[in-house]
């Protein structure tokens, strides 16, 4: 394996990170020197330090193996949590260690979780660079490097191949050059588009620039303690809530309706299942809060359901309301919704409405199967029929978030931590989700947590986000020999 190669790509991105440090670092230069440019200035500094050193002992070469092209990914996420953690350490306040790290892993893996109690008591640079950390990992560190670096060859490919999982390429009909491209596109253009809608409605530049990124990156980091609920404005949760459900969407879809190709979203059954399944439990969720008492009106009801559930459904996690004391129906579906997510290439995580919707087409088909013995079942999904590789990879995936699921349930209940917390806040790390319920609903925060489940939680942030097998692959190095 060749060391040298690997931390040469990996210095790569994280000049991509001290980029961003320096930008934040602007911001709060703009704002007059507040107390984050000195913290962004130094963290900068280090971080393009380690990023460039490579880049000058180690020779440039455009031929990475599939086992070192996992290593680079794993690498460049577990160092940008690290490096992306020195503007909170270095600034202080409520950030110890355990809880830096904590904030950093949540920001790149787009979970949105926060051990702050007071989040507007940060600068200005310090918050940009919060949610800088939501845009960066929202299309996946990797990814966001590789298309705005200039032709790597085939390293592109190999490096590409090994973050993007294989159902997100699926309606990618390109090469990996014009994939790069229509990811940078699209997720810029929806960026722009949300910060322009915001700024016409009212909302400041800096909040409309901040919650862009973390809309579009589907992480759910807000400048405000009471997130979005505290804008109070119902125009910009609806915004908002639009720009989650499209965020929701194949990026390579939402290309193809644009230019009026054939794979579009309107011809995807995933998208519609998608769809339905916010209208769906949207509906129950409002249903709920109305025999429950909890709304005045359908219309009242409908509003904070259908704003939690595309929140929980896309992982941004952002609140239009405390959820904390809704009945035990809505909070069932909110956990449903926590679990599935929305659609392979977006920027969510979870285990992806693709998944799902081939988990029930295969219990349908085993059902068959029973019926009819000597019947030939297959399986199609987008017109497609999935051969038994890819059905059997949907299932043992959901099969390892269930596993998962419980040993952190297990582990945070050895901690002392109730239940409902515990088991709630296990699948919104696995799912980079943020809120759960219990004492981390979405107006609550992590910090309450003792250190030792801060780790636990930002293992499994990570371990989610890289889809679970991308992680696995750097212990079992061995195995591949």
């Amino acid at each position: 394996m060749k060391f040298g190669l690997i931390i040469r790509y990996v210095g790569l991105v994280m000049l991509l990170n001290a980029a961003f440090m320096l930008i934040s670092a602007g911001v709060s230069f703009a704002n007059g020197l507040d107390t984050g440019f000195y913290p962004l200035l130094l963290s900068f500094l280090i971080t393009a330090i380690v990023g460039a050193f490579p880049l000058i002992f180690v020779p440039n070469e455009h031929n990475l193996s599939t086992k070192e092209s996992y290593v680079v990914v794993t690498m460049s996420w577990v160092m940008s949590c690290l490096l992306g953690m020195l503007p909170y350490l270095i600034w202080g306040g409520e950030f110890s260690i355990a809880n830096a790290w904590f904030e950093s892993t949540s920001g790149f893996t787009t979970t949105g979780s926060t051990i702050l109690s007071d989040i507007e008591a940060l600068p200005d640079g310090l918050l940009f660079w919060r949610s800088s950390t939501h845009w960066i990992g929202g299309v996946g560190v990797i990814l966001f490097a590789l298309a705005i670096l200039p032709s790597m060859g085939r390293t592109k490919i190999s490096l590409s191949s090994a973050e993007m999982s294989m159902m997100a390429k699926d309606n990618f009909r390109y090469t990996t050059r014009k994939i790069l491209q229509i990811i940078l596109y699209v997720y810029v253009g929806l960026t722009l588009c949300e910060t322009a809608v915001l700024k016409i409605v009212g909302m400041p530049w800096f909040d409309a620039v901040t919650n862009s990124f973390s809309t579009i990156a589907t992480g759910g980091f807000c400048i405000k303690n009471n997130s979005i609920m505290a804008y109070g404005s119902a125009t910009v949760e609806m915004i908002i809530l639009f720009f989650m459900a499209v965020a929701g969407l194949h990026m390579g879809l939402i290309y193809a309706t644009i230019r009026g190709k054939r794979n579009n979203l309107f011809r995807s059954e995933v998208a519609r299942f998608y769809v339905l399944s916010l209208t769906l439990c949207s509906m129950l969720v409002a249903g709920g809060l109305l025999l429950n008492h909890n709304c005045a009106s359908f219309g009242e009801a409908l509003r904070y359901a259908s704003f939690q559930v595309v929140s929980y459904t896309t992982t941004t996690g952002f609140a239009s309301v405390d959820d904390a004391l809704w009945p035990p129906l809505a909070m069932l579906v909110m956990m449903y919704c926590t679990m599935q997510c929305a659609m392979a290439g977006s920027s969510t995580g979870g285990l992806k409405a693709d998944r799902i919707l081939l988990l029930f087409k295969s219990i349908r088909a085993r059902i068959l199967k029973l019926q009819h013995p000597n019947a030939v079942i297959r399986i199609k999904q987008n017109g497609v029929t999935q051969d038994d590789g890819a059905v059997n990879s949907a299932i043992l995936l959901v099969v390892i978030y269930l596993l998962s699921a419980l040993v952190g349930t297990l582990l945070l209940a050895a901690m002392n931590i109730d239940l409902l917390t515990g088991f709630t806040a296990t699948i919104a790390s696995l799912s980079n989700v943020g809120p759960g319920f219990g004492a981390v609903s979405n107006l609550s925060n992590y910090g309450v947590l003792p250190d030792t489940a801060k780790w636990l939680l930002s293992g499994l942030m990570l371990f989610g986000r890289l889809e679970f097998f991308g992680f696995i692959h750097i212990f079992m190095l061995r195995s591949w020999k």
